[in-house]
């Protein structure tokens, strides 16, 4: 095993060490900061795999603008919503069960695929594969409309924030 893949396994467990926190510690505000270190994770991820762009676009995109406009909605909120109680699902068992059967049907799943085990044929030098992404992303036929939609769901989840903060004379 190579020191890269010791690395990559490490941002692994750390990523999805996060992810799960993210998701059963009780305070909000601390469960945004985990969403912000597994989003961190994801990006070392694609760094580790030199997308370098995708890497980037993972801290500017999700840690820079989607978290920090979570962590922004959760502190506008905070007065309007306290806490009355556990934060945590009673059903949460049967959630892991559930996610722990899906994962290990997926990692069977794969491992029977005959692509799992092959390498991706190499690129050529004179293929520009950031220009065909930007391509992609701003093509009405890829995905300029998921882009779209996300930015419109983001706003409209700021302005519903900033309303339900809003103090009535």
């Amino acid at each position: 095993m190579t020191a890269l893949q010791i690395v990559f396994f490490i941002v692994a467990v750390v990523t999805i060490f996060a992810g799960l926190m993210a998701v059963t510690v009780g305070n909000l505000v601390h469960a945004a900061l985990w969403l912000i270190l597994s989003l961190f994770g994801v990006a070392l991820s694609f760094g580790l795999l030199s997308a370098g762009f995708l890497a980037v676009a993972q801290v500017i995109v999700y840690i820079g603008a989607i978290a920090i406009l979570i962590i922004f909605a959760i502190m506008l909120t905070r007065r309007v919503a306290t806490d009355i109680g556990s934060q945590i699902n009673s059903g949460w068992p049967w959630a892991a069960v559930i996610a722990f059967v899906l994962c290990g049907g997926l990692i069977w799943m794969l491992r029977e695929w005959p692509g799992f085990s092959t390498l991706p044929p190499q690129m050529s030098a004179r293929a520009d594969s950031l220009s065909m992404l930007g391509m992609a992303l701003v093509s009405p036929n890829a995905y300029v409309i998921p882009f779209e939609v996300a930015s419109v769901l983001l706003l409209a989840a700021l302005i519903g924030a900033i309303i339900i903060a809003w103090e009535r004379k």
